[in-house]
């Protein structure tokens, strides 16, 4: 993954935002919508663009442009910030494989242990049955 490549890549285009800032929501544009075409990127490999497809399916538009929001702040740089600090969280995320899960043995005196408490407790209610005579 290339940041640099990417940072220029991205796309940004600002909107008017709901929320806090008065009469100021009315006239300014502070909210800022990020758009990223994965497909066509140049800063990720094939590997890293299919693992993305796969990892942010539900955000991902038909197109494969990924789109993230931010209102938060009633500056629009700030919310540029914002925006485009969340999406190289997303990506470094999405990116990150899973470790592979390693199957353990049970031990030998954890099986041992739980045989003899099966014992104990069958003996427990085998005494107390009436004695057969």
């Amino acid at each position: 993954m290339n940041k640099d490549t990417i940072v220029s890549e991205l796309q940004f285009k600002a909107v008017r935002s709901s929320g806090a800032g008065g009469q100021n929501v009315n006239k300014v544009s502070s909210k800022v919508i990020l758009s990223f075409n994965i497909a066509n990127s140049s800063g990720l490999s094939e590997e890293e663009k299919m693992l993305l497809l796969e990892k942010l399916a539900n955000r991902i538009s038909q197109e494969g442009i990924l789109q993230l929001s931010s209102d938060e702040d009633r500056s629009q740089l700030k919310n540029k910030e914002i925006v485009t600090k969340r999406f190289f969280e997303l990506l470094s995320k999405s990116l990150k494989k899973p470790k592979i899960r390693k199957e353990t043995k049970i031990p030998k005196k954890v099986k041992e242990k739980r045989l003899q408490e099966k014992k104990k407790s069958s003996e427990m209610k085998e005494s107390r049955k009436k004695p057969k005579f």
